[in-house]
């Protein structure tokens, strides 16, 4: 029985979509249960499956980023005849293996149509620092700006249970939350299911896929709730607690069957597949949103008019050629107020330098700054992709 081909259902939902098309910037996100097919190893046909879309949508000018599950699943191939054990060490062990060959298996397949690929580990405490946060932000974006496709996957050698606080979980929360780093249009969750179900589709032959859901509400976690996963520690629940964080950051989000033809080329052109999830604001009001909130601004910076001009019509960084004088005390990560001359907003952005680099930086070129602070964290004061302007 093909999941997609059950009825539809609007359950507090319009089952009409009107997706924007196509998308340009896609965080995907590949499942244990997809890349396994259900087993204890990988699935090299779905895995390059998978590739092979995401290398024609690479052509075209689309950018990806991967977020990939399995590399427990990858060790447990590669140690088969250890006996299992279930304590976390091993888990661990059974993660530091198998996430090389789960990277060399990416590697090889990208190999075929000359594709570069990155691997990036992260943890929760690393997304919640602010050096950590703009480190990694300018890292992955600098890897898309050079056609660079990055596979990313939560540090489980680092990440484990009994560090509170410090585990994502799951991949589907890391996915969005690279997504909302990144400024992706779209989070492409895909899994060994066709979407959000009435009931588990595998239990219940009566279930039916939800093909729009507009607000996630207690009657949508219940659903979510009754949908388990075949393999890995995420579930629908954890996809549903996915789909929350990205919409509210002005991401669409798509839950779908990796294993349907050309699924992912299907996503990006916005075609009617497995359940989405509109953004619940626009992505520059939720960019607004997150620097005006909890990160307060701790700084301010004027420029000239020149650096006005640069920003402002040109859509370009800001350097430290075009600063005036900063004010406040700020660290590196931190957000600062833009100001004019005149002491008028022009924007917000993320720092790359603390107010005492500036002090010594301000009005000079970026070709100054390693000799003048024997360190350098890149030629703008605050780089256009960290930047809003009003």
């Amino acid at each position: 029985m093909s999941c997609l081909s059950l009825p539809e259902l609007s359950v507090g939902v319009k089952t009409a979509r009107f997706m924007p098309m196509p998308y340009h910037r896609i965080v995907a996100k590949f499942g244990t249960g997809l890349i396994t097919s259900g087993t204890d190893h990988l699935d090299l046909q779905v895995m390059s499956s998978l590739v092979e879309q995401i290398a024609r949508l690479h052509s075209k000018g689309k950018e990806i980023v991967i977020i990939s599950s399995g590399a427990i699943a990858s060790g447990r191939e590669k140690l088969k005849k250890v006996p299992e054990r279930k304590s976390t060490p091993f888990k661990q062990v059974l993660a530091s293996v198998g996430q090389s060959h789960l990277i060399y298996t990416y590697e090889q397949l990208f190999s075929k149509y000359d594709i570069n690929v990155a691997q990036a580990l992260l943890t929760k405490e690393d997304l919640s620092d602010r050096s950590g946060y703009l480190n990694a932000r300018n890292t992955l974006l600098a890897l898309i700006e050079l056609g660079i496709i990055c596979i990313v996957n939560e540090n489980d050698i680092v990440a484990i249970d009994e560090i509170e606080g410090l585990k994502f979980g799951d991949n589907d929360n890391l996915s969005a939350m690279v997504a909302n780093l990144v400024d992706a249009d779209l989070l492409a969750l895909l899994t060994d299911i066709g979407g959000l179900y009435t009931a588990d589709p595998r239990c219940n032959p009566q279930a039916q896929l939800i093909r729009r859901v507009e607000k996630i509400d207690a009657e949508v976690e219940l659903m979510a709730s009754n949908t388990a996963s075949r393999q890995g520690i995420g579930g629908m629940a954890t996809k549903i607690e996915a789909a929350r964080l990205a919409t509210c950051s002005g991401i669409n989000v798509v839950i779908a069957d990796g294993r349907e033809t050309d699924i992912l080329v299907r996503i990006s052109q916005g075609e009617d597949v497995g359940t989405f999830f509109p953004a619940q604001v626009d992505k520059m009001e939720s960019k607004k949103r997150w620097m005006l909130s909890g990160l307060a601004s701790k700084g301010k910076v004027t420029v000239d008019k020149g650096a006005i001009s640069a920003i402002k019509e040109h859509n370009k960084s800001l350097l430290p050629a075009g600063i005036m004088k900063a004010e406040g005390e700020f660290h590196r990560g931190d957000i600062v107020d833009i100001l004019d001359e005149k002491g008028k907003h022009i924007g917000y952005g993320i720092s790359n330098y603390s107010s005492s680099d500036l002090a010594i930086i301000g009005g000079k070129h970026s070709d100054k700054i390693l000799s003048l602070l024997g360190y350098n964290y890149g030629d703008e004061v605050v780089h256009r992709n960290n930047m809003v302007v009003l």
